[in-house]
């Protein structure tokens, strides 16, 4: 792996744990309709998906998806992020690739992204932020990916994606970067890591630790 340039990483279940705060979040504009809370398959379709195509999913009906979209800015996103929880050795696995290999996000996050940064203090730490405001097409699409790319004048076995969704594994495909599937058994992928900590193991960053690399499975 001497051979990685950038680490690129998805948001959502990956960076944090943000299904309890999506789920809230989504469940008061559903609510506000009067429709139920949010439900696991709905969940996981708005885990993965960019909040227009979310939006779309849970209000298929025009004249009620616009009605959705105004209550939406009424919403003061800030109120979610405490129920957000940043995923365990993020930041210590950040400090070690940086300023070597560079760090990078490629998420169907929208105008959120910036914001989650800033309230973790985590804006620092990556060189390029790309959401689905950025590209014509986003995840599964590879234009995410491939931005990051070109931005960094990259081929793509010079990068790696960590994701954990099929949308993921299709982008990254797409583009003909490597996979490091998290917390995910079942998706396709170049490796399958459970802890980022296995992340430093994989790209041989902390074998001064004498870590083992048991968590690590390559197909």
């Amino acid at each position: 792996m001497k051979h990685i340039k950038v680490v690129a990483f998805d948001c959502d279940g990956v960076l944090f744990d943000t299904e309890h705060a999506n789920r809230i979040y989504y469940s008061q504009i559903l609510q506000h309709f009067g429709r139920p809370a949010v439900t696991d398959e709905q969940i996981a379709f708005l885990h993965m998906h960019t909040l227009q195509e979310g939006m779309a999913y849970l209000f298929p009906d025009k004249k009620m998806l616009n009605a959705a979209y105004e209550f939406r800015k009424s919403i003061d996103y800030q109120q979610y992020l405490s129920h957000l929880t940043v995923e365990p050795h993020l930041v210590a696995l950040l400090e070690k690739l940086r300023p070597s290999i560079k760090t990078a996000i490629a998420t169907n996050r929208t105008d959120t992204m910036n914001m989650l940064l800033a309230d973790f203090k985590l804006d620092g730490y990556f060189d390029l932020v790309v959401t689905s405001s950025d590209v014509k097409r986003p995840k599964p699409h590879p234009d995410e990916l491939l931005k990051i790319l070109e931005y960094f004048k990259l081929e793509s076995y010079q990068a790696i994606y960590v994701g954990d969704s099929r949308l993921d594994q299709l982008a990254a495909q797409e583009a003909g970067i490597a996979l490091v599937a998290y917390r995910n058994p079942e998706l396709t992928s170049n490796f399958h890591i459970n802890s980022l900590k296995e992340l430093e193991e994989l790209l041989k960053i902390n074998e001064q630790d004498g870590a083992g690399r048991d968590g690590i499975w390559c197909i």
